[in-house]
């Protein structure tokens, strides 16, 4: 299917990074948060973006204009009844996403596509909040959404052929490459590795077998990894990594998920990683 309207739900990294990648491939788009001062700074960080891109010769003002131009900034979730596709990127939580489902389903055509960037919640629970489960589908961008090649497209258990299929067409529109996640697994597939890899790396930083740099420069040149897990956890956030851990052990009950001190004295701490400029490391 082509998109004409995308309609994207959160101003946050992710929602604001979707909704610049679609403006660039010339789709309009609808920007929705709670408060105007997100969905403000959410376009803050595109402009900066651009701003740069500009200076160094990749895109002009004009083109920059136009792609501002595609964007209408919103607190009414109302406007996007002439949307064609919804992508929802707001915070992780099963209930706060339910909700909004629920509203998106009485304000949409029926026959729209509801689509949650979660990155590990199931979309089985959030599909079941309304009454087009079949049209619910997940669509896990990663971080930047404008860098990022991959898009992982999770089946919840109604989630039918076609909604799949036009959601892969629609990531074709962006430029996506595509995996599908056939089952409606806790964390995916690149968030169970990815926490899986984490959790060694807090053990053996816990166990004093080696220390975070070690750690980090060790995957990075025998890994060939462009990050090591430390930095890596920085970059998603600390706070988006201690939720996975604790919604991955209270959905497989796996005690190998339990969040590690480390990580929880980091979070009460109220370093969050890059975002705040301390997490494992300082910035």
């Amino acid at each position: 299917m082509q998109v004409k309207k995308l309609g994207v739900l959160g101003a946050g990294a992710m929602g604001a990074g979707i909704a610049h990648l679609a403006a660039q491939r010339g789709i309009e788009v609808v920007l929705c948060d709670i408060d105007m001062k997100f969905v403000d700074g959410g376009v803050a960080r595109m402009e900066k973006l651009m701003a740069g891109s500009i200076k160094k010769g990749k895109m002009t003002e004009d083109e920059a204009k136009a792609v501002l131009g595609r964007i209408k900034k919103t607190v009414q979730m109302e406007d996007f009844a002439d949307c064609d596709f919804i992508v929802e990127a707001i915070i992780e939580n099963l209930k706060i996403k339910q909700d909004a489902f629920s509203k998106l389903d009485t304000i949409t055509r029926p026959e729209v596509i509801l689509a949650s960037n979660t990155s590990s919640m199931s979309l089985t629970e959030i599909a079941a909040a309304t009454k087009r489960p079949e049209k619910v589908v997940g669509m896990h961008f990663f971080n930047p959404p404008q860098v990022m090649k991959l898009v992982e497209i999770i089946r919840g258990y109604y989630t039918s052929d076609e909604t799949f299929k036009a959601t892969e067409e629609f990531s074709k529109q962006l430029g996506k490459i595509t995996v599908e996640i056939k089952k409606d697994a806790p964390g995916f597939v690149v968030n169970r590795v990815m926490m899986a890899s984490a959790m060694e790396a807090m053990k053996l930083y816990e166990e004093g077998v080696a220390s975070m740099e070690d750690i980090d420069q060790a995957v990075k040149l025998g890994l060939n990894a462009p990050m090591g897990p430390f930095e890596l956890m920085d970059f998603v956030g600390i706070d988006i990594n201690k939720s996975i851990l604790d919604y991955l052990a209270d959905e497989t009950m796996d005690v190998r998920w339990n969040p590690p001190l480390s990580i929880k004295l980091l979070l009460k701490s109220g370093r969050l990683g890059r975002k705040n400029g301390a997490g494992w490391y300082k910035y």
